[in-house]
């Protein structure tokens, strides 16, 4: 799961992202292998959403734009060579507005259920996400996972999984 970092005048602001589902039933197969240690790798190409910003600080950082409590409200779109296969939802809380620094939560939805991440974001394009939860095929789902910007809206997703059913 993955962050959009966009750089504005004066302001630095970013949002998380991953994926869109058409219709669980009819999404296509995902793009994963079984690796020899038991996991399973989910590989997405991520389409960024414009996010949305809703204020609660009325002291903005002067040189970020952005203060303590603010959250950015993103839903990304995943594909798998050109076809969507799901999306992404979530939501991005300031807690550094001098470092545009953000604890993230999100929620992948795939045909065969959701996978939550949660991760700290910041410009860089990499982020490193921790996979907390599931349902569905993935209810008993842990491990980590990145999410790359590639700086033209588009991204990256990469997800480790530990206990997939099949």
């Amino acid at each position: 799961m993955q962050l959009l970092t966009v750089v504005r005048p004066a302001i630095v602001v970013f949002a998380l992202a991953v994926v869109l589902g058409t219709s669980a039933a009819a999404a296509p197969a995902m793009n994963s292998r079984r690796n020899d240690d038991g996991t399973k790798t989910l590989t997405f190409d991520v389409q960024f959403s414009p996010f949305e910003l809703v204020r609660s600080s009325s002291t903005p950082d002067p040189n970020t734009g952005l203060g303590i409590g603010d959250q950015l409200i993103f839903h990304d779109r995943l594909f798998v060579k050109g076809t969507q296969v799901g999306d992404e939802g979530g939501s991005c809380v300031i807690v550094d507005a001098g470092e545009a620094l953000a604890n993230c939560v999100s929620t992948i939805r795939l045909a065969g259920g959701t996978i939550t991440t949660q991760f700290l974001n910041s410009p860089p394009p990499l982020k490193e996400l921790a996979i907390t939860g599931g349902s569905g095929s993935y209810r008993r789902v842990a491990g980590d996972g990145t999410l790359l910007e590639h700086g033209d809206g588009t991204g990256t997703e990469s997800l480790h999984l530990f206990g997939v059913r099949d």
